[in-house]
């Protein structure tokens, strides 16, 4: 008997298109409609602040999920530049542009985020750049290749990644950043200090404890003017200071809405037949005992997956991923697994130098530790080790301790560290 039923994914991203291929792969055979507000077909995002921006051959067409034809071979309705206006979970309808009307059966919310915008004077001159859709990175590579000076608003993952894209384009760049150090509400100071150390020997400079005040221009951006009254030459100005969860349908459905859409472990929200997954969703993580939004490609990868099988009602949906990142800068490639907030930690225990030398990037790997517990881990050019460090995260998040001198220990195998 054929399957009915119409299950809408609205976020045709990475979320969505892996949310629909696992329905697909699990045997669903009913209707799958995916709507997305861009002209693109899915695609990742990390493309777009590493080997995209670079300018790398080849790496805007891997950035797509599927190749082109995959959506109607595997009868997927995939509709492009199309907004949803309106949810109503009560009948289990949705309004299309603010026209036409759509019924689900069962919907999953993948609608992601958006940058967080500066709203200063000069904030729409041309040459000052945001990074998070596709079209935004084809837009600021073309830019990057003939700067002379790059000013980079913000020291995230997201900044530090364009400005090593900008210093491999020869382009001077300055970081401008109100924490004392890159990355410091993510890693602390232990380790956001290595990547400080990483840049500035890669010829950035940071102008740490201020902001921006305004850009300055005639029509095209010329300088950054910061708040302690310094003003930086500036031919592209990018602005990267996090994204926000894109929850105005949610809200318009009536659903619990707090830092993103809050759903359960099996990523159900608090209307019938609603999922969400993706950077909207902030999780009741299972592992770690509290409320998490996690904005990365890991998340957005696994928790599509974990979401296709929830629509189909699968009782076994528990989301408990180790949260999971990874960074390419320079020559330093890194992966973290995790989630270690700072001043919630005793200690970091560095496995190896994690000091910059003469320029090169070091190798190491960083545990993140309370009460002897790893809550996680990043390895630093160090590869092959992350099913061993996130055993350990486990371990840690369920209460055990590990010998910190074993830890710190290279020649003790990780694996071997819970007995």
């Amino acid at each position: 008997m054929a399957d009915e039923r119409t299950f809408v994914i609205v976020g045709a991203s990475l979320t969505g298109a892996k949310a629909a291929e696992t329905l697909r792969a699990d045997g669903f055979t009913g209707r799958i409609i995916l709507i997305g507000e861009e002209t693109e077909r899915p695609y990742e995002r990390p493309p777009l602040s590493k080997d995209h921006l670079h300018g790398k051959e080849g790496a805007r067409e891997k950035a797509f999920v599927h190749e082109p034809g995959w959506y109607a071979e595997h009868d997927v309705d995939l509709r492009l530049a199309t907004r949803v206006t309106h949810l109503n979970p009560a009948t289990h309808v949705l309004v299309l542009d603010g026209v036409d009307e759509l019924r689900y059966d069962r919907l999953l919310l993948a609608t992601g985020s958006r940058v967080r915008t500066l709203d200063v004077p000069g904030h729409d001159l041309h040459g000052v750049r945001y990074l998070r859709t596709l079209d935004e990175s084809d837009a600021l590579l073309e830019h990057l290749r003939t700067a002379a000076n790059v000013v980079v608003i913000g020291a995230g993952w997201i900044g530090l990644e364009t400005a090593a894209a900008a210093r491999h384009h020869g382009a001077n760049v300055t970081v401008v950043e109100q924490a004392s150090l890159p990355l410091r509400q993510v890693l602390g100071d232990e380790v956001a200090a290595v990547f400080r150390d990483l840049h500035e020997a890669h010829g950035v400079t940071f102008r740490f404890g201020t902001g921006v005040a305004s850009f300055g221009g005639t029509g095209a951006l010329s300088s950054v003017v910061l708040t302690d009254g310094t003003e930086l030459p500036a031919d592209v100005a990018v602005v990267g200071i996090g994204i926000q969860p894109n929850t105005e349908l949610a809200v318009d459905g009536g659903l619990a809405v707090d830092n993103g859409v809050l759903v359960s472990a099996n990523l159900a929200t608090s209307a019938p037949d609603v999922y969400a997954a993706g950077d909207v969703v902030n999780l009741d993580h299972p592992l770690l005992g509290r409320r998490v939004r996690v904005e990365h490609w890991a998340n957005a990868l696994n928790g599509g997956k974990a979401a296709g099988k929830a629509l189909l009602g699968s009782e076994e949906v528990v989301y408990d991923r180790v949260p999971y990142f990874f960074s390419d800068q320079y020559d330093l490639g890194m992966e973290y697994s995790g989630f270690a907030v700072p001043g919630e930690y005793d200690t970091v225990v560095f496995r190896g130098d994690p000091a910059v030398r003469d320029g090169k990037a070091p190798e190491f790997i960083a545990f993140w530790v309370k009460d002897g517990r790893v809550l996680a881990g990043m390895n630093a050019n160090v590869w092959d080790v992350t099913d061993p460090i996130q055993a350990l995260v486990r371990a840690g998040y369920k209460g055990t301790a590990v010998d910190l001198a074993k830890l710190a220990d290279p020649d003790v195998p990780l694996d071997q560290l819970l007995g």
